[in-house]
């Protein structure tokens, strides 16, 4: 079932993300088992690049969010989070 632009809307991002990166490592591990026919391994693979993309989106997106909520006068002068080790 196609998701329309309105349930879309309405997903949150960190799900959307979740359920992304999800349906991408299954894909890698169905590719990484050989058994798909080229066609079908040529489709999970453009499948694979979209998902990638939509994730790579959503993680650019948090980082821009907590650079503005780290400085948001001036976000590209912030400095980015340092966890402690």
């Amino acid at each position: 079932m196609a998701k329309t632009a309105s349930t879309a809307a309405k997903t949150p991002p960190a799900v959307d993300f979740e359920h992304s990166l999800d349906e991408l490592e299954q894909l890698v591990a169905k590719m990484e088992g050989g058994e798909q026919s080229l066609d079908e391994s040529l489709a999970s693979f453009e499948r694979g690049i979209g998902l990638y993309r939509h994730c790579q989106q959503a993680l650019e997106q948090a980082e821009l969010r907590v650079r503005l909520l780290l400085d948001p006068e001036a976000p590209d002068t912030a400095e980015p989070f340092e966890p402690e080790l």
